[in-house]
C-alpha cells in the first residue's frame, strides 16, 4: 500500500525492549471532493500515525513539512483502557520511505553532501566506472 503526505512534526525515536528502536512520526494526507449537487470543493485532512523499524538514522531527515511517499501496511492495535473499555488505533507500518520534497529548513542545507542509505547497506567500492 502507498500513501503520500506531509510530516506534521519531526520524527521521534523510541526504545522498545531488547535494544530495539522505532522511528515514530505522523503525516497529514490532504484530499478534496465535490458533494453531489454542489459546486463547492470540500477539503479533508486525514492524520496517520506511522512507524519505521528498519533504520533509526532516517529520523534525521523526517522533519515537519517534508513530503514523503510511504510504502507498507496498516496495522490495528486493540487494547483495554484502565477503565476496562475496548480501545483501538491504526498505525501505518512503513517499510520504504521515498522523500518527495524536503521541508524548507532542510532545503537550506546542502543535501548533495549527504548520502541517505536507509538500510545500512555497504556501498561497493570496486565499481567499474
Amino acid at each position: 500500500m502507498e500513501i503520500i503526505g506531509r510530516l506534521t512534526a519531526d520524527a521521534t525515536i523510541h526504545k522498545v525492549g531488547n535494544n530495539k528502536e522505532v522511528v515514530n512520526f505522523s503525516i497529514a494526507v490532504n484530499d478534496h471532493y465535490k458533494p453531489k449537487g454542489s459546486t463547492e470543493t470540500k477539503e479533508i485532512v486525514t492524520y496517520i500515525e506511522c512507524s519505521y523499524w528498519l533504520n533509526t538514522k532516517l529520523a534525521q531527515w523526517l522533519k515537519k513539512g517534508t513530503l514523503v511517499a510511504l510504502f507498507g501496511r496498516i496495522g490495528l492495535s486493540v487494547y483495554l483502557s484502565n477503565k476496562g473499555e475496548a480501545k483501538g488505533s491504526l498505525n501505518f507500518h512503513t517499510n520504504t520511505i521515498k522523500f518527495l520534497v524536503f521541508s524548507k529548513k532542510q532545503q537550506q542545507t546542502n543535501l548533495n553532501e549527504v548520502s541517505i542509505n536507509p538500510h545500512n547497506e555497504k556501498e561497493p567500492d570496486d565499481l567499474p566506472f
